[in-house]
């Protein structure tokens, strides 16, 4: 079996090791742009050795936002900053990568550190897009249900996003359809209540997820990977579930997904998680086995012969990691060292008098 620093091909793109900087909000945007900020958080993890650098949720629409200061890819104009940091991670040997998001009806809050409070038009908030008008707590802004016209202005949006991140260089889209943002709200019955063809049974549930597929697939290059990122399970009963999870990577990886993203929760505010260290593995290792397609697995992943030993063990293709990055750009470099790769390590010229 491969270890952690062994590469991971994917379509025509190489990953040097099987270590992913997942996407973490950082809530330092004007209007969608990157900014020095972004530079400096993703080169970083790309200089501290990752193989795959993410970034953050990037909103195909500004309605799709969390916060109004999320990242966008809305308009042509967020194309230049993004190519600078995409440029600068793949000139450290990372492989850069964008996550395509919608909010859905999680959008309009605060930032964390600002309470992560709905906020009114008054507050510079706006009314958030949902399948249904289902707010997600009482602290939230109420959404509207969608109409057809708002589905397929958004599946158009991700289209134009995906253009655009041709444009800014990136190699790997991610499509960000968990953690309770729009399309794991059209998954989950718990937040869907339609009753026509985005609603109801499990067929009508996927199809947003799946024309999404479809419309990004059609316009990212038959040579570049795209990964899905999956709620496995709602925590919930009654919510969507991990046989479901499973049969919904089959019908993506026959859409052109080459590897699903293996979390879990956020659909509801009430959900009880028993996050002990690697608690969502076995989703990662359940798809991969029954799927038939690779995984990443990511959740309080945070030891090197932790991460080493999912790859190993044929659990997951790929470990991704949030905090752990967070506390320790350098993460990789140290694993490395750690397993007794040093061949593995790469250090930059500037920094090599300190390893």
């Amino acid at each position: 079996m491969p270890h952690l620093f062994d590469p991971l091909p994917l379509r025509s793109v190489t990953l040097p090791n099987r270590v992913g900087v997942s996407p973490m909000c950082e809530y330092s945007s004007d209007d969608g742009f990157a900014n020095d900020w972004h530079l400096v958080h993703l080169g970083s993890r790309a200089v501290g050795g990752a193989g795959l650098v993410l970034t953050e949720a990037t909103a195909v629409e500004a309605r799709g936002r969390i916060t109004p200061q999320d990242l966008g890819l809305w308009k042509d104009a967020h194309v230049e900053a993004l190519a600078r940091i995409a440029g600068f991670v793949e000139r450290q040997g990372a492989v850069p990568g964008v996550q395509l998001a919608h909010a859905g009806r999680k959008a309009s809050v605060s930032a964390p550190w600002a309470g992560n409070n709905g906020l009114a038009a008054a507050q510079g908030g706006w009314e958030p897009l949902a399948p249904s008008a289902v707010a997600f707590s009482e602290r939230y802004v109420q959404p509207r249900a969608m109409s057809l016209e708002d589905i397929d202005e958004v599946v158009r949006a991700f289209g134009a996003a995906t253009r655009r991140s041709v444009a800014a260089g990136f190699q790997v889209i991610e499509l960000h359809f968990a953690h309770g943002y729009l399309v794991h709200e059209f998954l989950s019955p718990l937040s869907n209540r339609r009753d026509d063809g985005y609603g109801g049974g499990f067929e009508q549930r996927i199809r947003l997820a799946l024309e999404i597929t479809r419309t990004v697939r059609a316009e990212w290059p038959d040579s570049l990977p795209l990964l899905a990122r999956l709620s496995s399970t709602d925590w919930v009963e009654g919510g969507w579930t991990v046989e479901e999870t499973v049969e919904l990577a089959r019908r993506l990886a026959a859409e052109g997904v080459d590897l699903v993203d293996c979390s879990s929760g956020g659909l509801v505010p009430y959900a009880k998680i028993d996050a002990v260290p690697g608690y969502q593995v076995p989703f990662a290792r359940g798809v991969r086995a029954q799927a038939g397609v690779p995984t990443a697995a990511v959740g309080l992943i945070t030891a090197a012969a932790q991460a080493d030993a999912i790859v190993r063990d044929g659990d997951a293709d790929l470990v991704m990691l949030a905090r752990a990055m967070l506390r320790d750009p350098y993460w990789p470099l140290h694993a490395a060292a750690e397993l007794g790769h040093p061949e593995a390590r790469r250090v930059p010229v500037q920094y090599q008098r300190a390893f």
